[in-house]
């Protein structure tokens, strides 16, 4: 194990991206593989599975989309393509040409983006939790969660902070300490976009329609808790060429939840695919 590897904290940088500056983690020396978190966090999702991915031969790459931790946010309302182009400049900044992909929630749908509108610089990909929108689902976060999120502020006493608390406490069931559970507030809340965005942009984004064009072998994976896990299902149907895994348990904090097994999981995808490449190119 190389000395980086052996860090318990992963090395930060930015690159000049097409809004601004892009902020990145990297830890690890292997085969790189771009991390893009879910909506509203930051790179920080991926604490706990840096050193695991590095320690399986990785160069872990957190991404901060625009916007979000400490990214530069776009003009104006973001959409999921605004999210997948800061991708090629951390690739750029790090002297990378072609790298896996893998993208959590939102994350996996600017994935799916950034896999469509740059094949030549992303070689595999990993959907975590994709999320397909029907027009009801649109409907329906239009009318609840998108107000609560644009009246989202702050609050005496620090208010606000107690109510995400809560919220994402309810949603881990209590499996999360509450230290990394005021982690995941502070994240929530220190990007310099608009808190509703990321969400906005999630459900104005029609992954369904994008998954066919997708041409990089990919994995689903899924987890059984996961508030979304039938949406992985529906993913699988529409691309049964795909690989698939779920995880059992946990929820919408998989990575922290069970990071070991997590990263096997991704390890052991991407190293099939570096065979697959390897065989291609009439390598033993």
């Amino acid at each position: 194990m190389t000395q980086d590897e052996q860090r318990r904290w992963p090395r930060r940088g930015y690159a000049e991206g097409p809004f601004g500056q892009v902020h990145f983690q990297v830890m690890g020396s292997g085969r790189p593989l771009a991390l893009m978190h879910q909506a509203p966090m930051t790179s920080g999702q991926f604490d706990n599975v840096y050193a695991p991915l590095a320690q399986r031969g990785f160069m872990a790459i957190g991404i901060d989309m625009p916007g979000f931790g400490g990214s530069d946010p776009t003009p104006d309302t973001p959409t999921v393509g605004d999210y997948a182009q800061v991708v090629p400049a951390v690739l750029d900044a790090l002297e990378i040409e072609r790298a896996a992909l893998l993208g959590h929630h939102t994350g996996a749908l600017a994935a799916n983006e950034a896999a469509i509108a740059f094949p030549e610089r992303i070689d595999a990909l990993i959907l975590n939790g994709p999320l397909l929108v029907t027009a009801e689902d649109r409907r329906k976060f239009l009318e609840g969660l998108h107000n609560w999120e644009m009246n989202f502020e702050a609050k005496p006493e620090a208010g606000h902070m107690v109510e995400l608390f809560k919220i994402r406490d309810g949603l881990a069931s209590g499996s999360i300490p509450p230290a990394r559970l005021s982690d995941y507030v502070v994240q929530a809340l220190c990007g310099r976009g608009r808190f509703w965005w990321g969400h906005h942009a999630a459900y104005m984004y029609d992954q369904d329609v994008r998954l066919p064009l997708i041409t990089q072998p990919t994995m689903i994976l899924t987890n059984s808790g996961d508030m979304i896990t039938s949406h992985a299902r529906r993913a699988r149907e529409i691309r049964p060429d795909f690989a698939f895994v779920s995880l059992e348990g946990g929820g919408v904090d998989i990575v922290d939840q069970q990071p070991e097994a997590w990263a096997d999981v991704v390890a052991g995808f991407l190293n099939t695919t570096t065979h697959e490449a390897r065989m291609a190119a009439g390598d033993a």
